[in-house]
């Protein structure tokens, strides 16, 4: 109860430290949804919608992804941006820009297989206007994805449900700098390890706060389309 209460006060008082982890952890995993979404929305449309050699097994393979071990991502992305990796030129390991390259490969696919599935019910009722109308694939696409925006919000709060909490990917090529790498959940781990319950809890209340009020918003704009589509 006590350390609730001390990470309570470090809340209210606006502790320094413990906003600075917050934003930090906000800019990566923000930055890495939005490089996710590039890649996995039109990946995910154009798996809805076009047939070709190979195009089940790239479904599977994506499916499969969804559940990918962060620490297996961690270690790829540690050996592709080390020195000696084939993008350690780049200098960007132990930095946040290797922490959104890391967090972005977790959630691409599973940005992709939910905007698969979303666009390909869709398109059931989409099939008929779009073929007469002679709309071409990327009109096609462009079109289902402005259409479904609201229902793909969906999955892009399970992608960023997935980037706020990692830990492994992100401690493997940050290194939990102080200051500079350091995020919400290696925060928590490091701070649990040394008895620092205040702080730990504190970045711990502020996670559940911040994806309980981004799914809310998520859950209020779909209920209000939906009631403007009538």
């Amino acid at each position: 109860m006590l350390d609730g209460a001390s990470a309570w006060q470090l809340i209210m008082n606006g502790d320094a430290v413990l906003f600075a982890i917050v934003r930090l952890s906000l800019a990566i995993s923000l930055s890495a949804v939005a490089l996710a979404a590039i890649i996995g929305l039109p990946l995910g449309a154009l798996l809805a919608l076009l047939r070709f050699p190979g195009r089940n097994a790239i479904v599977v393979l994506v499916n499969a992804f969804m559940g990918l071990p962060p620490v297996v991502v961690g270690l790829a992305v540690y050996l592709l941006l080390s020195r000696s990796g084939p993008l350690g030129e780049l200098g960007v390991l132990f930095t946040p820009g290797a922490m959104v390259i890391a967090q972005a490969i977790l959630i691409v696919p599973i940005i992709a297989a939910l905007t698969r599935q979303t666009i390909e019910d869709l398109w059931i009722e989409y099939r008929d206007e779009l073929s007469a109308m002679d709309v071409g694939p990327f009109g096609r696409i462009t079109t289902l994805l402005w259409d479904a925006r609201f229902s793909l919000l969906t999955a892009l709060l399970a992608g960023f449900g997935r980037a706020a909490a990692e830990v492994g990917a992100v401690m493997i090529v940050g290194g939990n700098i102080d200051g500079f790498t350091r995020t919400m959940t290696t925060a928590i781990a490091l701070e649990t390890s040394k008895g620092n319950l205040p702080l730990a809890l504190g970045l711990g209340m502020i996670l559940v706060a911040i994806v309980l009020a981004i799914n809310a918003a998520a859950w209020g704009a779909r209920v209000w389309s939906e009631r403007q589509a009538g």
